[in-house]
């Protein structure tokens, strides 16, 4: 089955027309980009003016923002990129939303649910479809006068995505978003067992069916055709997944594979700031059942193996090494036959 390829606009604000044109060139349908250390929305608005792409975010994280601000922005991406934006929305962890943010923390299923909604009832009023009246647990909004209205958007509102991991968050995705992107620390075995069980769970309380709801998955990609190439690229990618490992909220995936007793373990090193230990955690085939390894060739039937039948996308990653720009061009092309 043929695939779209989307892959991260890893670029700042200056470098993001350049970059985006370079990814353009490779073959991808999609940028997208995360809140990482620059601003997760414009970037894509230089990316706008310079690609015909898909874009969007992937992901903002919701939670410190009101459902006005994302309203807000998102409106500008589609209107700006003639259609072509999608808002991402995320959860992030506890402690970066209270320690990080300065905001607080509550109920992230349930919360992220109500923000969802929160946004499409701020883009219904704005389509003139119905009055600004929605009154939920978590905000409120009920004003919404001529000067601050910028009328029905010429490429209608942009869907909404959400990243998810865990059931609920999944199944809330599923019942009000437009798509889910699931989070890249996955296996094939927590996709079947876990991610598209909860999907389908989702979608059943809202009365809603597959063919209205995208899953788009991100793989992590370690990918080069000599050895010298893809040791570099295992290696930077296994100090991702240690990173993610390490982390109590990746437990569910670990214990689908039996590898629980591992995250204590990395995150007590975490704490010791122990990197290349934690990168020794992380065996071969750890790292080949949580990422896909190999020539382009062979990661394109590996990411079609592990989503098929449930994606039509995909979201790739190749997080700390510098993927050869003629090995992304074969990758897309491999992942586009199918």
């Amino acid at each position: 089955m043929a695939m779209k390829v989307h892959v991260q606009l890893d670029a700042d604000l200056r470098g993001a027309r350049g970059r985006a044109a370079e990814l353009a060139a490779a073959g991808v349908d999609g940028l997208f980009t995360f809140e990482g250390p620059h601003d997760v929305f414009l970037p894509l608005l230089e990316a706008a003016s310079s690609v015909d792409l898909e874009l969007f975010t992937n992901v903002a994280i919701a939670f410190p923002r009101s459902p006005m601000h994302l309203a807000h922005a998102a409106y500008d991406l589609q209107e700006f990129s003639g259609g072509r934006f999608t808002l991402g929305l995320g959860s992030q962890v506890r402690a970066h939303i209270e320690r990080r943010y300065g905001t607080t923390w509550s109920r992230p299923a349930a919360r992220m649910r109500e923000t969802v909604l929160a946004v499409k009832a701020i883009f219904d009023a704005w389509e003139g479809n119905s009055a600004l009246e929605f009154r939920g647990e978590f905000s409120t909004h009920t004003l919404m006068t001529p000067n601050f209205d910028p009328g029905p958007n010429p490429f209608g509102p942009p869907p909404i995505r959400v990243g998810a991991l865990g059931p609920l968050m999944t199944a809330a995705a599923a019942a009000v978003a437009d798509g889910l992107l699931v989070l890249p620390f996955n296996s094939k075995r927590y996709f079947t067992q876990r991610t598209m069980p909860a999907v389908e769970r989702g979608l059943e309380s809202a009365g809603r069916s597959m063919s209205e709801f995208e899953v788009i998955p991100q793989a992590i990609v370690a990918t080069g055709r000599t050895e010298t190439e893809l040791a570099e690229a295992m290696s930077g990618i296994r100090r991702l997944v240690a990173f993610y490992a390490s982390t109590p909220a990746y437990v569910p995936v670990l214990e689908v594979e039996g590898w629980q007793d591992r995250q204590p373990v990395l995150a007590a090193m975490m704490r010791r700031r122990a990197f290349d230990d934690m990168a020794a955690v992380i065996d071969d085939h750890m790292l080949r059942t949580l990422a896909v390894v190999g020539t382009p060739e062979e990661c394109a039937d590996q990411i079609a193996d592990r989503f098929h039948p449930h994606a039509r996308e995909i979201c790739c990653y190749f997080p700390f090494y510098n993927i050869a720009t003629q090995h992304l061009t074969d990758l897309v092309a491999a992942l586009h036959a199918g």
